[in-house]
């Protein structure tokens, strides 16, 4: 589900009142672990992590206009997602991650490409979110971008 908000606080706000502490703990969690260089923004109706133009002034290929996104987060219909586009792009990373999810949960992992689903939001492991978010540095995301997704 997309939300009209002008900003992450705005977004919060438009979820249920149900999944706000949750959202709000995920954000921190995000905002605490991500390397120097992302920013917080808005990115396609979701609470988005994006290395910035004056970083990266391409931009995304799709829209160059728009900044390279690389993490979002967002209250969906049925579950809360976490979307990682490193996750995607490096099949290291992925393997680490899917081998350390059961370490942390006990329910079975609910993943599509880049997308984390937990339809017990409750159960979000923000310990492995959190440690998720230092695996990859603004130039590493870069770096893997322009090596295998650009064009």
């Amino acid at each position: 589900m997309q939300y009209k908000a002008d900003s992450p606080d705005d977004y919060i706000t438009r979820i249920p009142e149900e999944r706000q502490a949750v959202m709000k703990e995920l954000r921190a969690t995000i905002k605490k672990n991500l390397p120097k260089g992302f920013e917080e923004t808005m990115s396609y109706g979701m609470i988005g992590y994006v290395v910035p133009h004056k970083l990266y002034p391409a931009g995304y290929h799709c829209d160059p206009k728009l900044p390279l996104p690389f993490m979002s987060i967002a209250s969906q219909k049925n579950f809360v997602a976490v979307y990682h586009m490193g996750l995607y792009a490096d099949k290291e990373l992925m393997d680490w991650f899917v081998e350390e999810y059961p370490n942390h949960v006990t329910t079975k992992l609910d993943m599509g490409k880049s997308c984390i689903r937990f339809k017990k939001p409750e159960r979000i492991p923000m310990e492995l979110i959190g440690e998720l978010c230092t695996k990859m540095s603004v130039t590493d995301w870069v770096a893997l971008y322009e090596r295998s997704i650009k064009r």
